[in-house]
């Protein structure tokens, strides 16, 4: 009985502050950029973000692989777009990312711009 009155105080006091706002929008911008990069990249990226202080510090856009078909800055600039169209704050810096798999021992990812 306890646990839930303290729980029930701690979710009324964090209602009352931005914390729980910053959230749910931070996860509704979230999927609005990865659909967004999605249709126009034709590859689902996973987004995500950090707060700091009540700023956006950063937002890191991953890839499940390196596009060949586009060069490395013009999607960089498809992302930098995308981020600041459904972000409403600019953030401090934007982490772009491939996942390369599991590759075998002794294979080099090779990048030609």
């Amino acid at each position: 009985m306890r646990r839930s009155a303290a729980l029930l105080i701690l979710a009324l006091g964090l209602a009352g502050c931005d914390v729980i706002d910053t959230v749910i929008e931070g996860l509704k911008h979230v999927h609005e950029v990865e659909t967004d990069l999605e249709a126009s990249t034709g590859m689902k990226p996973e987004v995500g973000f950090d707060w700091r202080n009540g700023r956006l510090a950063r937002v890191t856009v991953t890839f499940p692989r390196i596009d060949d078909k586009q060069p490395i800055r013009e999607l960089a600039e498809t992302v930098r777009r995308a981020v600041g169209k459904h972000f409403r704050q600019t953030p401090r810096d934007i982490v772009l990312g491939f996942s390369l798999g599991k590759s075998p021992a002794g294979t080099v990812a090779q990048f030609i711009e």
